[in-house]
């Protein structure tokens, strides 16, 4: 029997998504059991209120002092990464002493690290507690950051070959890095048809559906798309899926339906993949993960507000592949649907270029290139 810890941070929803993906990977093959766990919940209750807090506060409050920050740490020097990463380890060690316990009990064969703490954490529980357990990393984020390289990782999973590129310029072994996409859920797998989830969830057959996925947008810049869209398109519907932002759903209470265009309002939904699947083009910021899942299905988008940092790079590749647009001016988001709405033939050229990045294989591609690596591991 073999036996994966899989460790994240809660510090934004892709880490747990991709976490959730992973555990499902690889619970598909025999004789392997797998536990997910949030190092944040090994912390510290101040360092977890703290941490959560300035990710928050900076990431939505104030994203250009996010921006330098992120830009500011992201360092080219190989030894200087991993010299930084385990300063932080050692700052960071105090607040975790239940971290390293979770591990000795668990007593796993491989462990697999979705975010950057416990990812460097686990250098120094390798020297202290004196385990000796294979670290392997994946990368959520369409360009990876110098603060996912840490010394000790056997294999780097990444979401293409430019993050591949970027790490093998800062000195990483080549041998060590393979690109495998960000994990999405299995379900992504599965052939679904427009019509049929159409019909499933009440969407008109033959108009188009405008998905906005506004959990991660700012509630006013959401109602004054909205707003535009309904007042404007002359066609089909907009569905805004607010997930669990209440203040979102506060925001567009009183929006209803034009006479052209119907509006569906959904708060925190399980039909996410129906939902990416029925559309004809969705509106979003850049998380690695919901591009990622959105690209798999070869779904066309329209990229607003990312955030400063990493979402930008991965806004930028979606567009550089000609997925889909990236806007910076609310007022342009309009004209774009409603072009592209007229062109068909662009749309068709956007969910093509989707499917060649997209990556829905990429959960189970992970999980057995982990166990094949591991057992190779194991018997050298």
């Amino acid at each position: 029997m073999t036996h994966i810890l899989i460790l994240y941070s809660t510090l934004g929803s892709g880490h747990v998504s991709a976490a959730k993906a992973l555990t499902q990977a690889f619970s598909q093959f025999p004789d392997v059991t797998v536990q997910s766990e949030d190092a944040l919940n090994y912390a510290s209750t101040v360092y977890r209120s703290a941490v959560v807090q300035i990710y928050e506060q900076l990431s939505e409050k104030v994203p250009q002092l996010y921006k330098a920050f992120y830009e500011g740490s992201d360092v080219d020097d190989l030894e200087r990464s991993l010299d930084n990463n385990l300063t932080w380890a050692r700052l960071e060690r105090p607040f975790f002493r239940k971290l390293g316990q979770l591990v000795k009990t668990v007593n796993p064969d491989v462990v697999v690290c979705v975010q950057q703490i416990p990812s460097r954490l686990l250098q120094l529980l390798d020297q202290e507690d004196a385990l000796s357990i294979p670290q392997y990393v994946v990368v959520t984020d369409t360009i990876a950051h110098s603060t996912w390289i840490n010394y000790g990782v056997k294999g780097y999973y990444l979401p293409n070959a430019l993050s591949a590129n970027f790490l093998i310029q800062r000195g990483i072994d080549p041998a060590l890095l393979h690109v495998t996409g960000i994990p999405v859920k299995l379900e992504i797998m599965q052939p679904k048809s427009q019509a049929e989830v159409r019909a499933r969830h009440g969407l008109p057959i033959e108009a188009p559906v405008i998905t906005v996925f506004g959990g991660g947008l700012n509630p006013r810049r959401v109602r004054y798309m909205v707003s535009n869209l309904l007042e404007h398109l002359e066609a089909g519907m907009v569905v805004v899926a607010a997930g669990r932002n209440e203040d979102l759903e506060d925001a567009i209470s009183d929006l209803t339906a034009s006479k052209t265009t119907q509006l569906l309002k959904l708060g925190t939904i399980d039909y996410v993949d129906d939902l990416i699947v029925a559309s004809d083009l969705i509106i979003t910021k850049a998380g690695g993960l919901i591009t990622s899942e959105i690209l798999a299905r070869g779904t066309p988008m329209v990229i607003v507000d990312p955030i400063p940092g990493q979402e930008e790079q991965n806004a930028d590749v979606i567009a550089a592949a000609g997925a889909g647009v990236q806007l910076r001016l609310l007022e342009m988001v309009t004209p774009a649907v409603q072009y592209l709405l007229q062109h068909p033939e662009r749309l068709t050229e956007m969910r093509q270029a989707a499917l060649e990045i997209g990556q829905p294989r990429a959960s189970l591609n992970i999980a057995e290139h982990v166990l094949s690596n591991w057992q190779t591991h194991r018997t050298d």
